[in-house]
């Protein structure tokens, strides 16, 4: 498969399906955009599951997503498998184990099970390990 086959949406699908993807398409990039203002929620992430979901229902807004001259190369160069800069990554995993170690001390009450503290430093602990293994750019 080709850089260029990636970026054709595939309709062969039934129309329940494709809205489906459509609205999850919709629901991951109205987080995502908010997530341009609000700190510590990730943009790109969202974005690219957008452009995921929107690649199995719409043509028009998946090529929102990857031409937006916001985060639309970074969504490209993930969904073409060339990774993220090698520099971006040290920011990332820093910003997210920020949030993780102010959600485990302070966010969650400390009425809250401590399986809650746990799994969240066990999903830290694999989204680290993906950002990782995602190729360099």
């Amino acid at each position: 498969m080709s850089n260029d086959d990636i970026h054709v949406v595939d309709v062969n699908r039934s129309g329940l399906s494709r809205l489906l993807w459509l609205a999850l398409g919709f629901l991951f990039a109205a987080i995502g955009i908010v997530g341009i203002v609000i700190p510590g929620l990730p943009t790109t992430p969202l974005m690219i599951l957008a452009a995921a979901c929107f690649a199995k229902s719409s043509q028009r807004f998946y090529d929102w997503v990857i031409n937006n001259r916001m985060f639309g190369q970074h969504v490209k160069n993930y969904r073409e498998g060339n990774g993220i800069p090698k520099k971006s990554k040290p920011m990332i995993l820093g910003t997210m184990w920020i949030f993780i170690t102010f959600a485990v001390l302070i966010g969650i009450p400390d009425s809250a099970p401590d399986i809650s503290r746990y799994a969240t430093i066990a999903l830290g602990i694999i989204g680290t390990i993906f950002i990782l293994r995602i190729p360099n750019l």
